[in-house]
């Protein structure tokens, strides 16, 4: 799956030193904002205390049980729940629907603010509702992006909002900040999303922007509506940047100004001089339609060069899902030469914005065919304002009248919770991700269908064209958008800063506090419950999305799910760890060590691509997890994950040693807890198994004073019970 070569693509890359020259990084965009929001003292090292707080209803009941558990009593903070991933409430009985009973209740009792099933998406709401020039947003979706006007948003695992709903900060070290320059202007038929595709085809591969914050600047943005530097700015989470900030100008105050929100426009420019630590360049007037093949967004190809040898580069797919373990049907779509896809999907914070699916609208016309002979085409509007001027403008109207589905505010088809094709199917859709079975089907059942990433125009043109896949050639203008916020006005309980009084909390026979979580013993030995070789895991593969959402409420029922996709006996091996002692197992090896616990672990090469779900971690954590060990993380949210319920984030410092991991072998460290505690970089370990005995060096890559406090209490709610108690 080699996608794109930078050779061939748009999107230059600028290394090393501070761009240009030597600059202040201080007089960047994101420092300033950064800056404003730090409450550290120290160089180099941010406190971080955000404007306000976004989840939806796969997470926010498992964020308020923490916090609840670690001594909130109320929101100090805007906090947006959203009930937009488990909205349709089909699987599993009441349960999904009795988690948007606990929001509602929840923003009554502790003051916050309750968005309904499919009034909007969370990102949508936040933009139109939330974001402003020089904020900083933090959300419990990896999505969480606002660049475009001028927020910095950083979506994080439920912890880091717990932490910031009892009183404390976001602790990094000082991101790097990398310099995007548009220039040019697009060409007809390109859109957001091909834009998206190139960025993420040329710098996810190389780490070049990993844990950095993007500044988008250069005289490239004016030519590009609102809508559009939306739809670029949620997709940077696909290059594992950290977040995104854009300069501001008139579009962003109109924009604002449309949403009743002027006020929180200002103008945002880099100062004289800023420095950079590297640069990307891409010039807009070079980027084609394009798409991402399975299984990442990052499998980059421009249409014209995909058509021209689809055959070949289907079946290079093929192969690469089988190194994945995954057997799907790709090359049978080539016919007489052209590809044929069975479902055309616009939906979520990506794709469902008001400029795309007025342009798909326009492209397949009134009184057309959105496709036949098995094709289908659904259109999911990002919130309930913006269906209401689609329906207004006639856009709506045009598009059922063509055969598309008009569907409410939802994001399940970014995660699998909707329009799952059929076996063998290929679906290209306007949303964030197309990872290995996100879309909903079960390799390990004989289920297995595929997913691309394409902007809405050339889904359009591809329904318009009897799903004979299409590049667009549109070159309509986006319509006048008019905002009516009615809908909000109507459904949305805003109790933001006023907590009811009296007001108690609504609870299903789902929802479940969490269990109790040990702390760090003195010793430790690791026994592996798993051991993943492939190059990336995502945090799909290590609790799959879908129908597993709708028990995210309950820690023990969902960490039944965990690695089911890509290691079936994983929870069976974890559980049989958790019955074992570590006297039992240390003797095997004949170590005898009173002072020596046991917990199951997980190694990988590069585990945590992906969404910022908590549960990745706190799944193996409730199995009896205590580590993963890795070659690399893929993202900071992952490793963050590990550290807030307890487990240890270790790396192993000579790549080689990865052949030596296996299932069943054990690592001793003697000495842990005073290991953490004393901030120690490297450690010691002797890894045992199948007469194998090895003595490791591995390190933590160096943990912050609270993060080491975390570990050594067992979890993130261990630490607050253990400050309450202080």
């Amino acid at each position: 799956m080699k996608g794109i070569k930078l050779t061939d693509c748009p999107v230059k890359l600028v290394s090393g030193g501070l761009v240009p020259g030597e600059g202040d990084r201080n007089k960047t965009i994101a420092a300033g904002i950064l800056a404003s929001h730090n409450s550290s003292g120290e160089k180099g090292k941010l406190r971080i205390r955000f404007d306000a707080l976004a989840s939806h209803d796969i997470t926010f009941v498992g964020i308020i049980q923490t916090a609840r558990a670690s001594g909130m009593e109320k929101f100090p903070m805007p906090y947006v729940l959203t009930c937009c991933h488990n909205s349709l409430c089909a699987v599993g009985g009441t349960i999904n629907a009795d988690d948007h009973a606990f929001g509602l209740s929840a923003a009554k009792k502790y003051g916050g603010i309750f968005v309904p099933p499919h009034a909007a998406v969370i990102h949508q709401y936040m933009r139109e509702r939330m974001a402003g020039c020089g904020k900083m947003l933090l959300g419990s979706d990896s999505h969480t992006r606002y660049g475009a006007l001028g927020t910095l948003g950083v979506g994080e695992g439920g912890p880091e909002l717990a932490k910031q709903l009892v009183g404390m900060t976001y602790d990094i070290d000082e991101p790097g900040i990398v310099s995007v320059r548009l220039t040019g202007s697009p060409r007809p038929g390109v859109g957001p999303q091909d834009v998206a595709i190139a960025l993420v085809g040329a710098v996810f591969g190389n780490g070049f922007v990993k844990n950095k914050i993007l500044e988008f600047s250069g005289p490239g943005i004016a030519s590009l509506p609102m809508d559009f530097r939306l739809g670029i700015d949620v997709m940077t989470t696909e290059t594992t940047c950290l977040s995104s900030v854009w300069e501001t100008d008139e579009t962003v105050r109109e924009w604002l100004s449309v949403h009743g929100r002027e006020n929180e426009y200002r103008p945002l420019a880099a100062g004289e001089g800023a420095g950079y630590c590297s640069a990307v360049e891409i010039d807009l007037s070079e980027i084609e339609p394009m798409i991402a093949l399975p299984f990442h967004p990052s499998n980059a190809y421009t249409i014209r060069e995909f058509l021209s040898n689809a055959g070949d580069i289907l079946r290079e797919t093929e192969l690469g899902g089988e190194r994945l373990g995954i057997r799907c049907r790709l090359t049978d779509k080539v016919r007489d030469g052209k590809v044929y896809v069975d479902q055309g999907i616009i939906a979520g914070c990506a794709g469902g914005l008001y400029d795309n699916i007025c342009a798909a609208a326009d492209i397949i016309g009134a009184g057309s065919s959105a496709g036949a002979n098995g094709f289908a085409l659904n259109v999911y509007p990002a919130s309930m304002p913006v269906y209401s001027e689609l329906m207004k403008n006639g856009a709506a109207v045009s598009l059922l009248s063509s055969g598309a589905v008009m569907k409410t505010a939802f994001c399940g088809p970014c995660f699998g919770a909707g329009d799952v094709p059929r076996n063998g199917g290929l679906s290209i859709r306007h949303s964030t991700r197309n990872f290995p079975s996100r879309e909903g089907s079960k390799p390990s059942e004989g289920q297995s269908a595929s997913v691309a990433l394409m902007d809405a125009r050339s889904i359009a043109a591809t329904a318009a064209n009897g799903g004979v896949l299409t590049a667009a050639e549109y070159g309509g203008t986006p319509k006048p958008y008019f905002f009516d916020s009615s809908a909000y006005a109507s459904r949305v309980c805003d109790r933001a800063g006023k907590p009811e009084e009296g007001a108690e909390l609504v609870f299903g026979p789902n929802i479940t506090d969490w269990p109790v979580l040990p702390e760090l013993p003195e010793n430790i030995v690791l026994k592996f419950a798993s051991a993943i070789f492939d190059p990336v895991t995502t945090t799909d593969e290590l609790i799959p999305s879908g129908e597993t959402s709708s028990f995210r409420s309950n820690p023990l029922r969902l960490a039944e799910f965990a690695l089911s996709r890509k290691d079936p006996g994983y929870v069976g091996r974890a559980k049989a760890v958790a019955g074992e002692s570590a006297a039992g197992v240390l003797s095997e090896f004949g170590i005898e060590d009173p002072d020596c616990g046991l917990a199951s672990a997980v190694f990988a090469l590069k585990p945590g691509d992906g969404s910022a779900r908590e549960q990745a971690a706190s799944c193996q954590r409730v199995l009896g997890g205590g580590a993963n060990v890795a070659a690399e993380y893929a993202t900071k949210r992952y490793r963050s994950n590990l550290i807030n319920w307890g487990m240890l984030p270790l790396r192993i410092t000579n790549p080689g040693d990865a052949e030596l991991f296996a299932v069943g072998r054990c690592l001793y460290i003697k000495g842990i807890r005073a290991l953490v505690a004393s901030g120690a970089k490297e450690i010691s370990a002797v890894l045992l198994g199948d007469g194998v005995k090895r003595e490791l060096t591995l390190t933590f890559d160096g943990l912050t004073e609270e993060e080491k406090e975390i570990i050594l209490a067992g979890s993130l709610i261990g630490y607050y019970r253990k400050k309450l108690r202080g």
